[in-house]
């Protein structure tokens, strides 16, 4: 599996993005994505994470009730929709996948992720 991620882009804040991740190669009807983010000079933290068969999905407290996490199992298609968009989600996002079904515990730990994005680049300024 390869993952690529777009979406990234300046946005004034309060705005909306939304970022995309295409798994190309995923034959499996399990597994599990994330989406982590890396401010500048921090490090990398835990955004939202889904399950491909559909059963949860689980937020960051940063960024429950702003983002919301969808698939699109047919386009083997992740996407993190960020809304009321702020400074501090200044970050470059990234994706990754797993064939494990991660219980919700473990989805916030990257080492359980095989396979990551490039990272596509979010800059929230006015």
């Amino acid at each position: 599996v390869q993952l690529q991620a777009s979406g990234g882009g300046l946005v004034l804040p309060g705005g909306s993005l939304r970022l995309s991740c295409a798994a190309a190669g995923r034959t499996s009807r399990t597994g599990t994505m994330g989406w982590f983010r890396q401010p500048p000079g921090k490090e990398r933290e835990f955004v939202a994470a889904f399950r491909w068969d559909g059963s949860s999905t689980n937020y960051a407290d940063s960024v429950r009730g702003r983002f919301a996490i969808s698939r699109d199992n047919a386009k083997n298609t992740g996407y993190l929709q960020m809304n009321r968009l702020e400074p501090e989600d200044t970050a470059v996002y990234f994706c990754a996948s797993t064939m494990r079904n991660l219980i919700t515990s473990s989805r916030a730990i990257p080492s359980y992720y095989d396979v990551w994005g490039q990272g596509t680049l979010v800059t929230v300024s006015s």
